[in-house]
């Protein structure tokens, strides 16, 4: 290479051609390089004297000369090494346990990418990014497997990783949601495959029938947040001189996601108190939970907060509660009137300032005054009552007092991030495996974590393909 480069036809090249000759011939060298370190190893491996497995049988018999073939992001290469065998026996190659091999033929390094490039778009991609980058084929189905396997111990990584400490006085939110990912139908729940199989025509749908392609995937996010005091004048500024002196929303930081479509709400509602706790074990800071106003999760996030003896402070997100009035106000108001506007604004300071119920009463009240019957007036009372059933969760004087978020704001930009940007790429039809191991790769690399991850991953592997072999769970080297 050396040579090439300084010849004189190289002259008249561009940089863009030496940069394709460069890779390509760099990676050659560097399978070469590596081939050849493993030779070395290989030749100065000696025998051990003392080789058992897990239950104490040992390997009598040593064969050298064993090869495998490894494919490493340079290309494949060959791992010679010597086997200890015994009758009746699998062979053992200590060798392999101190490189920390997989069982497969892909390197960790290749695994690698391969995580990061399937975490971020189609199998395919996937497949076309690692043969760019490495001049290596993996198939697709090969990709499918590989990413499954590298997210195999995500839960376990957060599972054992150390209390985070934060100052006192910055609030704890835990916030959750849910998103649909169209699946294969095998991979539905038994109630929406149930209603997936009662459509009465096999070619269209009827009038009222959904497709139940999809199977939630839930979300929850857990953040640290510098309490901010804000006014509703803050939120719905009257002019361009509030608006100008409004302060700004609280900032979220040190944000964790996690995402599933295996686990129900409760478990990840769960998981969600478990990263809660790991950084406030002793509840000596203020717990805030952002909802949409499900009732299922309000109920299970009550359930959760009794169980660890935890006071959660549970805000409903203001901006459903503008929806509700929005839908509200279109039974009052005809198309692109410019009073509607107005009329929402008003409802909206209204319930920011406390007055939920004078502003459900007043709903209902203005729909009997203007007569309208009870098809005209649905969305109404539906709004009416959502701010009636939802009042306990809707005081915004003191959560804006405190300081504390009302929109769920993160939690919604995780449903875009993690699930809708990958998981709704044309034509994606998911297996459970599959979707779960993307999410879990996402919400990892969202928080930041994936190279730490993978340093423990690889530790994880090495215990448990290796050392779980050897007696004592000890690789012998001597």
């Amino acid at each position: 290479m050396v040579d090439w480069l300084a010849d004189d036809h190289t002259a008249g090249m561009t940089h863009a051609e030496l940069e394709t000759r460069l890779h390509t011939d760099g990676l050659a060298l560097l399978r070469q390089l590596l081939q050849d370190s493993l030779d070395l190893r290989a030749g100065r491996e000696r025998r051990l004297h003392e080789v058992a497995d897990t239950d104490g049988v040992g390997r009598g018999t040593a064969e050298s000369g064993r090869e495998r073939v490894l494919t490493t992001v340079f290309g494949d290469v060959v791992v010679t090494r010597i086997a200890y065998r015994g009758r009746g026996q699998a062979d053992l190659h200590p060798a392999d346990a101190v490189l920390n091999l997989p069982r497969q033929k892909h390197s960790h390094g290749l695994r690698r990418l391969t995580a990061i490039e399937a975490a971020r778009g189609s199998y395919d991609d996937a497949a076309a990014a690692i043969a760019r980058a490495t001049g290596v084929r993996v198939g697709k189905r090969q990709v499918e497997q590989l990413t499954a396997q590298a997210a195999a111990d995500v839960d376990a990584f957060y599972t054992d990783r150390d209390q985070r400490t934060c100052p006192g006085s910055d609030v704890l939110v835990l916030t959750f949601d849910a998103k649909g990912i169209v699946m294969r139908p095998g991979a539905l729940r038994q109630a929406t495959a149930r209603n997936a199989a009662s459509r009465k025509l096999s070619t269209r749908l009827s009038r009222g029938e959904k497709r139940y392609r999809k199977r939630m995937a839930e979300i929850a996010a857990v953040y640290d947040l510098t309490p901010t005091p804000r006014t509703a004048t803050d939120i719905l500024p009257e002019d361009e001189a509030q608006r100008a002196s409004a302060r700004p929303a609280p900032a979220a930081a040190g944000k964790w996601l996690h995402a599933s479509v295996t686990d129900d709400a409760a478990q990840v509602i769960t998981a969600g108190f478990d990263e809660a706790t790991r950084r406030d074990p002793d509840r000596q800071r203020v717990w805030v939970a952002l909802v949409d106003g499900n009732t299922h999760q309000i109920d299970r996030i009550r359930a959760e907060a009794r169980t660890r003896q935890a006071q959660v402070n549970i805000v409903v997100d203001l901006i459903h509660v503008i929806e509700y009035l929005w839908k509200a106000a279109w039974c009052f108001f005809s198309e692109g009137d410019p009073q509607i506007e107005t009329w929402v604004r008003e409802q909206t300071r209204a319930i920011l300032a406390g007055r939920a119920s004078t502003v459900a009463a007043a709903i209902r009240r203005k729909a009997t005054y203007h007569g309208l019957d009870p098809g005209q007036r649905k969305a109404a009372d539906t709004a009416a009552t959502y701010l009636i059933n939802k009042k306990p969760w809707l005081d915004y004087p003191t959560a804006l007092t405190a300081g504390w978020p009302i929109a769920t704001g993160v939690i919604e930009g995780a449903c875009r991030h993690l699930v809708k940007d990958r998981m709704d790429i044309t034509g994606a039809r998911w297996g459970l495996t599959g979707a779960e191991a993307v999410l879990k790769l996402r919400a990892l690399t969202s928080n930041g974590d994936f190279n730490d991850y993978w340093n423990w991953h690889l530790t994880q592997e090495q215990q448990r393909i290796h050392h779980t072999r050897y007696a004592g769970g000890v690789i012998p080297t001597r």
